[in-house]
């Protein structure tokens, strides 16, 4: 008996009506009149919360929202990371890559490089090895190889070349002051008469063409191989930076610009890898 008592009275709370009246303030007028129970209130209030929590599953499951749930990921999300990763350890590379550049055309405007000391004991373990390393050559093979350099360097029909590289000579004159390691003078300076045309040793890109005090108006190439041309004390410039130039090619005229510098001269260089070469080992002057 006191159990149905209970399920009536509780039947009785879930089932009485209500009413929900919506007034103007103001006025005391009626708006909105709802007639309401507890059972419809809960009824309402559950479809509303499973209807709240369907959609927002629908949303994170169909749509790129998911992304920004944190611990969430999608495949595609996963594939972008890995991507970017990738892009970022090459453009590291690059980076690496460009400070050795630009430190290697610092040193050309400095004049500042390493010495490198071989190990004569590994040159002499390889040689063990490879007895081709430091085979003799006859007498005769010698005089013959200084003879055939000489009439290639003296014929005109022949340029010079280095490996795969012609090079045109940038002036013609007279060199007052020659290539030496041992002072630090990494150049040769050749003396020739003032706004004489410079020209470009090779096809190459200008990647410096700028005035500086020491040595004045100043245009370095790149050619390839990693080889680079420098030519100072510039009386006018006629290139710019990133410009494209064939070989034979005018970049400048001679002059005396600078502080480094008595007279109307080209300071003309030549590097390899980051370290200097003799330039009359590879272009003729005369």
């Amino acid at each position: 008996m006191k159990k149905e008592k209970r399920g009536r009275k509780i039947r009785r709370k879930l089932l009485h009506k209500y009413r929900l009246v919506i007034l103007n303030e103001e006025t005391f007028e009626e708006r909105f009149t709802f007639k309401l129970n507890r059972l419809n209130v809960f009824v309402f209030s559950t479809l509303f919360a499973m209807t709240l929590i369907g959609t927002t599953t629908l949303i994170i499951a169909f749509t790129p929202l998911r992304e920004y749930i944190p611990g969430y990921s999608s495949s595609s999300l996963k594939r972008q990371v890995t991507q970017m990763v990738y892009k970022t350890d090459s453009l590291s590379q690059v980076i690496e890559l460009n400070e050795q550049y630009l430190a290697s055309i610092r040193n050309v405007l400095t004049g500042e490089i390493r010495t490198v000391d071989f190990n004569k004991d590994s040159i002499i373990e390889v040689a063990k090895t490879d007895p081709g390393v430091l085979a003799r050559t006859s007498r005769l093979d010698s005089i013959l190889r200084d003879r055939v350099a000489k009439e290639d360097k003296y014929n005109p029909l022949i340029p010079v070349i280095n490996e795969d590289i012609s090079f045109f000579a940038p002036v013609k004159g007279t060199i007052s002051e020659s290539y030496d390691s041992q002072t630090g003078h990494y150049a040769v300076d050749v003396v020739t008469t003032k706004d004489t045309p410079v020209k470009a040793i090779a096809d190459g890109t200008v990647i410096f063409a700028e005035w500086s005090a020491q040595t004045g108006n100043v245009v370095i190439l790149k050619h390839t191989d990693n080889m680079i041309s420098v030519y100072k004390h510039n009386a006018m410039l006629t290139k710019k930076q990133g410009q494209l130039v064939k070989a034979g090619e005018v970049i400048a005229t001679v002059g005396s610009t600078g502080e480094l510098t008595t007279g109307p001269h080209l300071h003309f260089e030549l590097w390899r890898d980051g370290f200097p070469i003799d330039p009359t080992s590879v272009i003729d002057f005369d």
